[in-house]
């Protein structure tokens, strides 16, 4: 199993994009089809470690969290994406990220439970949300619409059943961005296609983990739907 690193310079020659995948013998390891329809364009999402905002609501970066890494990778392979991207600009958590995937993808962990390198071969770890935006871009052909999460309602959210329904018949791709901290900067929500409603219990306490609110997000979004089983 070797690594290799990607880097370019973009946006005036300066920006230094890298990404470590895990590699095979001849290629980088892929999930099999997770039984999606074929006319569903091709989905992404994104763990955004920056920028975000604290409690405060000043732009800051957080640190990369092994949790995260694992349960989001889990999620998005149940629900058939097809990429999972962590973003950090700080190029030291990226190794990191890597000896996670590689425990999983070529390590001891691959023969142990072989199921969750299936789900850990998505992750990819990038430094910006431009560079994600690039490699799907690279790959698909077509710059993919930003769909955003937050946990704070306002006017012009999307419901989830109309983004479900958008996705099923969305020619280009598309890439769901999560926040970690307090949520994504404003940034980040003024450059977005779509901004989903937020997550919304019974009761006033609405601090769900950012994993929570992913496998949340992805089942209201892509769950098969009958009476019996999340019927929104």
């Amino acid at each position: 199993m070797t690594k290799v690193q990607v880097s370019r310079e973009r946006f005036q020659g300066r920006h230094r994009h890298g990404h470590w995948r895990c590699l095979g013998p001849g290629s980088r390891p892929r999930p099999a089809p997770c039984g999606k329809p074929p006319s569903v364009s091709p989905v992404y999402c994104a763990l955004v470690h920056h920028p975000v905002v604290d409690r405060q609501g000043e732009e800051v970066t957080t640190s990369v969290t092994n949790l995260d890494v694992h349960d989001i990778a889990r999620s998005a392979r149940t629900y058939g994406l097809k990429g999972y991207f962590v973003v950090s600009p700080i190029e030291a958590q990226h190794p990191v990220v890597q000896r996670i995937v590689d425990h999983w993808c070529s390590g001891a962990g691959k023969h142990r439970f072989p199921e969750r390198g299936e789900a850990i071969a998505l992750v990819r770890v990038c430094l910006s949300i431009d560079d994600a935006i690039a490699e799907i871009e690279a790959e698909e052909g077509e710059t993919p619409r930003l769909v955003v999460t937050s946990a704070k309602s306002g006017a012009g959210r999307a419901s989830y059943a109309a983004e479900a329904a958008r996705i099923q018949t969305e020619s280009r791709p598309t890439l769901l961005l999560f926040g970690t901290g307090h949520g994504l900067s404003d940034r980040v929500l003024q450059r977005a296609d779509a901004f989903l409603e937020p997550i919304q219990g019974p009761s006033n306490f609405n601090h769900l983990s950012v994993r929570a609110a992913v496998a949340i997000t992805l089942d209201r979004l892509f769950a098969v739907k009958s009476s019996t089983n999340n019927p929104i």
